[in-house]
């Protein structure tokens, strides 16, 4: 049985990996390790929480003392757990450097003496690249992070760079552009926007609606992680990016579309602090090993809008009766509701 460590497998796309691991590999066990904050919920796992190949630990990828021995013991560590969230990395940017650096370091120090680890796969994102105006971005382009959130990915990007080099630590790099699909956390976009929708209050459109991203259906990005795990070289970083190049006012009246609702509820805000303004990037090294996008952003999207419509059990106690999470949308946006 192949030892598969997922950090932060409580949250978004650890979740949706951890799923897919589960199901493409009946050779694997999958430990998930989750500090179980605010955007990792045991809500997200339910049904794979049990699974016989399946084993949830609660605990901080900061905590050697937790992290540390479950490294040690693994074959396989792929590590999404990390915070993400630009909007709350403006407003305190040391939990970022916290978790995304010094958790990346206490996993890589562990990774040293795993005497049987095959890959340590790093997470990463398109935002190290930094606002791009055009052409795509390549995996060897210099790093311009602009918000503090992509500064503590790149921080953790080069540092697992730097124990592949120095200590031989087969580590892969990936960088992922905007990832959309089930369970994502509603303070993202997509999601925020759909369950906004559904109870008919606003959506905060930032600026002119003019930033430009590249979504990626969360299961292509599973499918690319994958991929990696078994082909990709070490020391090397892949970009795994959906192609999909949409303007946000256009993904608003989309979603608007799909929810049946009118212009009447997009509420414009100020601009976001250093908003990078278009992310782009350039997928030809991970095609190389014969990955591609599947999804359709037209039916990825519509399938989406549809999965929230339909497990509001899943939203509606984070937006309801989470006191935290509507203070903090109420302090970013103002209160919302028609």
């Amino acid at each position: 049985m192949v030892s598969v460590l997922v950090t932060g497998g409580a949250g978004f796309i650890g979740s949706n990996f951890v799923r897919f691991a589960l199901d493409a590999h009946p050779d694997w066990h999958v430990t998930t390790l989750d500090k179980l904050t605010y955007a990792g919920r045991l809500e997200t796992l339910h049904d794979i929480i049990d699974h016989p190949r399946h084993t949830f630990v609660r605990g901080d990828v900061a905590d050697a003392s937790v992290a540390a021995p479950l490294v040690r013991d693994a074959d396989i560590v792929v590590h999404f757990a990390a915070e993400t969230h630009v909007d709350r990395s403006i407003l305190s940017a040391g939990e970022f450097i916290t978790t995304d650096v010094f958790g990346t370091f206490v996993l890589l120090e562990a990774a040293r003496e795993a005497t049987h680890l095959k890959r340590f796969i790093q997470i990463s994102t398109d935002e190290v690249y930094g606002s791009v105006a055009e052409g795509s971005s390549l995996e060897t382009d210099e790093l311009k992070p602009r918000n503090p959130y992509s500064a503590s990915k790149a921080g953790a990007d080069r540092l697992a760079y730097s124990y592949f080099a120095t200590y031989d630590v087969p580590v892969i790099i990936t960088r992922a552009s905007n990832n959309y699909g089930p369970y994502q956390f509603p303070e993202k976009v997509i999601p925020l926007f759909v369950t906004n929708l559904i109870d008919d209050l606003h959506v905060p459109l930032y600026g002119d609606g003019g930033q430009i991203r590249d979504w990626l259906h969360v299961n292509d990005h599973c499918r690319g992680v994958d991929l990696l795990i078994e082909s990709g070289i070490n020391g090397e970083v892949y970009n795994i990016g959906g192609g999909n190049h949409v303007r946000n006012v256009d993904l608003t009246h989309r979603i608007l579309e799909l929810t049946g609702k009118t212009e009447a509820l997009i509420r414009h805000v100020a601009d976001r602090q250093g908003h990078d303004r278009r992310y782009s990037l350039d997928t030809t090294k991970l095609q190389a090993l014969g990955w591609a996008p599947r999804a359709r952003f037209e039916d990825g999207l519509a399938e989406t809008v549809g999965w929230y419509r339909t497990n509001e059990w899943w939203w509606r106690p984070i937006k309801d009766a989470d006191p935290a999470f509507r203070a903090y949308y109420e302090k970013q946006y103002g209160k919302t509701r028609v």
